[in-house]
């Protein structure tokens, strides 16, 4: 048994513990012993006094010292009638050290003296009074010496300790073994399941069941369990973003160079002798200016890095009538679908300071979002922008009087792949919306889901202390319409 594990210093520990109580039970034993021991000796030099009592004659010297040897006394002394009588007497090998009442003795005082008379090796001569048994008078005193006294505690002391060792070493070996069954071995289970989730963290099966019996090993294993579950469905979920960021970063410079091509047809569009074509075209370039450039960050994205925003000033009510004319458009082309009123509640001389292109992908997948709900339900509906400047920065909220979101949704709202609504729909969409805001130093908050609609606000601070370098710096006014 090895003192570097629980089951050998949990044993180790008990025996201590147990010798450590056996040896507070020690000195009152002491004590007591050595009170039976001087009472045995009153009790003795009694009965020694009586049989020369009852003679009421003078006994020979030598069955004297004899009663006396037998008694382990020197001399015998009775007070009866209020008359002290030296009944058995012989020469006292030395002075009295000490005289012991044992009438009326406190109990720290006879575990005091029991360890003077323990610790001091030298024979001494003591006196002992006491009461005689059966009221054979008023008191009886002895004199006698302290070796025999001293050598019998020392051989009950030894004794005690011994059995108490023993009694030690027994309860350590149960207590070691109920203490294996009731918790190494689950615990030991439990360290197994622990190393065999580490070697295969994406396999299900070495998730851990709990089965413990005893509540807090159960509590543990439950933990462990759900802690798994987490990790397991976070490693999935970070294995597919990684699939994702490879994929999009593979076809992102194809796709820059087809959408190159484009903006150069787009830019002639502007020459167009028909007048709606010129005024689409400015709105053309601007969407695929976007597209080409989102392209260019796909690696960053892929690796779950946005890159910091492009701080300028900019009318946000122009860029909020750029987000729902391109929604409407897309509402449009849905054949047969209900139609979707935009209102838009947006000051506009209300100028705010932000990256203008990640703003407009913020508000491009919430108000997205919030027409795809509306379509789901094949009802008319209404999707509404307000704006407005607060002391601290600005802020926008989107509603709209769709059927809500689903529970499942709202737990795991901003977390992608899975805070989707839509069948078919991926959930990168608010995912991305906070993540571009949080780059902002602001918030993006779900204010209310129910069956009148859902409803989400954001809030962009007017000072960003976490930017640093040239983006932060005051930049004047400028216009992408």
């Amino acid at each position: 048994m090895s003192l570097n594990n629980l089951t050998g210093r949990f044993a180790l520990l008990t025996g201590l513990f147990v010798l450590l109580a056996e040896l507070l039970i020690l000195l009152p034993s002491l004590s007591n012993y050595r009170l039976d021991f001087l009472e045995s000796r009153l009790e003795r030099a009694q009965i020694a006094s009586l049989a020369l009592l009852a003679t009421d004659e003078s006994l020979a010297s030598d069955l004297e010292s004899e009663l006396l040897q037998n008694a382990g006394v020197f001399n015998v002394v009775l007070r009866r009638n209020d008359i002290r009588q030296l009944v058995l007497s012989s020469p006292i090998p030395g002075p009295i050290s000490a005289t012991f009442d044992l009438r009326d003795q406190p109990f720290w005082t006879s575990i005091r003296d029991a360890l003077m008379q323990l610790t001091d090796p030298q024979n001494r001569v003591i006196r002992v009074i006491g009461a005689p048994v059966k009221q054979a008078g008023q008191l009886i005193e002895i004199t006698t010496d302290t070796r025999p006294l001293r050598q019998e505690m020392i051989d009950y002391g030894l004794r005690l300790l011994l059995i108490s060792a023993a009694f030690s070493i027994l309860t350590a070996l149960l207590l070691n073994i109920a203490a294996r069954r009731l918790l190494i071995v689950p615990i030991r289970r439990v360290i197994n399941h622990m190393s065999a989730y580490a070697s295969a963290p994406e396999d299900v099966r070495s998730i851990i069941t709990p089965n413990a019996r005893l509540k807090e090993v159960y509590e543990a294993e439950t933990a462990l369990a759900s802690m798994q579950h987490t990790v397991t469905s976070s490693l999935k979920q970070k294995a597919r973003l990684a699939q994702l960021g490879q994929a999009v970063a593979r076809i992102s410079h194809d796709l820059r160079n087809i959408l190159t091509t484009a903006q150069i047809f787009a830019d002639r569009l502007e020459t167009s002798a028909d007048p709606a074509v010129r005024r689409a075209a400015p709105k053309l370039v601007n969407s695929i200016s976007r597209a080409v450039n989102l392209c260019e960050t796909t690696l960053a994205f892929g690796k779950a890095e946005e890159p910091a925003p492009s701080l300028s000033r900019f009318n946000l009510a122009a860029l909020v009538t750029e987000v729902t004319e391109g929604e409407a458009m897309a509402s449009d082309r849905q054949d047969g679908a209900e139609p979707i009123e935009f209102l838009t509640d947006v000051p506009t001389t209300l100028t705010i300071r932000a990256d203008r292109d990640q703003l407009f992908r913020v508000l491009s997948n919430l108000v997205r979002n919030a027409r795809q709900a509306l379509e789901a339900t094949h009802k008319p509906g209404t999707i509404e922008i307000g704006a407005g400047e607060e002391e601290t920065g600005w802020w926008i909220r989107i509603g709209d009087t769709g059927p809500g979101l689903p529970r499942k949704a709202r737990e795991f709202l901003f977390q992608p792949f899975s805070g989707g609504s839509r069948k078919g729909g991926t959930g990168l969409g608010l995912a991305i919306a906070a993540d571009l805001v949080r780059n902002h130093g602001g918030r993006l908050e779900l204010l209310r889901s129910d069956d009148e609609g859902t409803e989400f606000v954001l809030h962009l601070p007017r000072e960003m202390a976490a930017l640093q370098g040239p983006a932060d710096l005051p930049e004047p006014a400028t216009q992408d319409f």
